[in-house]
């Protein structure tokens, strides 16, 4: 059976994981090529950034029109991040000027008593993009192997003999549950796109550090937020364990150095434009006696009695 497979250019192949692999974060920078930034200056890398951003903006908006108009394929992009990474700017910035009829932001809070009766894929599936449409995922399916995996305490109750003490190939079926998911997604027509905003721990303390001295930033801030920085070293891990095993060509990984917001959204905006532009759309092609049909009626309301 055909897949679907999203065109990524290649100059972003250092920080795309498309196959199963040991994945270090430390050997990816959160910044974006810190030497050529250092040698252009940030004020010619962010002008960059902003001419790539509204070109990239410029194209989706054209590219989704087509998308909507005929209904071949949907779209759906993950965005995943530590705390403060940058997801709802992210989204605010490219997503301007889309057709809010064809595109919807989709968030996951704490999972309700009826969610947690059934499995843990079964609101995420309901929720995945109709043809013609970009869902937007801000967080996902991937909390069950990120908050869950450093918080247990969080996880749905499952039978003894099935849960994670009982099991120790527990996170492994998670991830191979995760693949069939997507595989099974990519197989019908949609193209998923994953981006996990990657951070370093000095930029997340200089962000929070930023919105606690500045009361208007307040509401951006929980204690929640405070309190799960303690466990970044465990996110680390879980992180690093979902990016080995769940990149894959019809559903791959964009590892986004995103110290430098700017930088990040160009990056962002680009990846999504150029997959869509890849598919094959177009708008729908009316035949002759469709064509005939609207010019007489063309001709018609031209020659109608005021």
């Amino acid at each position: 059976m055909a897949i679907t497979k999203p065109r990524i250019n290649k100059q972003f192949k250092e920080i795309v994981v498309n196959k199963p692999g040991k994945i270090k974060l430390s050997k990816h920078s959160g910044d974006f090529r810190v030497e050529e930034v250092k040698k252009s200056g940030k004020k010619k890398a962010h002008d960059l950034a902003f001419q790539v951003l509204e070109k990239s903006r410029e194209e989706l908006i054209t590219a989704h029109e087509k998308l909507w108009a005929c209904k071949k394929y949907g779209v759906l992009i993950i965005l995943q991040g530590m705390d403060t990474a940058g997801k709802d700017g992210t989204i605010r910035h490219i997503m301007s000027g889309v057709n809010p009829q064809g595109c919807r932001v989709q968030g996951f809070k704490v999972p309700t008593a009826e969610e947690h009766s059934h499995n843990y894929l079964w609101r995420y599936q309901k929720t995945v993009p109709s043809r013609g449409e970009i869902v937007i995922f801000n967080r996902s399916h991937y909390e069950d192997v990120l908050a869950v995996k450093v918080h247990p305490e969080y996880m749905e109750q499952l039978p003894a003999e099935l849960n994670v003490e009982n099991n120790e190939n527990f996170w492994q079926e998670r991830y191979e549950d995760i693949n069939a998911f997507e595989k099974h997604l990519a197989r019908n027509g949609i193209v998923v796109l994953k981006f996990f905003l990657h951070i370093s721990k000095d930029e997340q303390k200089k962000r929070l550090l930023e919105r606690l001295t500045n009361e208007a930033k307040y509401w951006k801030v929980s204690p929640a937020d405070l309190k799960e920085r303690k466990f970044w070293d465990d996110y680390v891990g879980a992180y690093e364990d979902l990016l080995s095993n769940t990149g894959h060509s019809y559903a791959p990984w964009v590892i986004v150095p995103a110290n430098d917001k700017k930088i990040a959204r160009a990056i962002i905006a680009d990846i999504i434009a150029d997959a869509i532009n890849g598919l094959d759309i177009d708008f729908p092609k009316l035949t002759k006696a469709e064509i005939d049909v609207l010019k007489h009626a063309k001709l018609d309301l031209e020659n109608e009695e005021e």
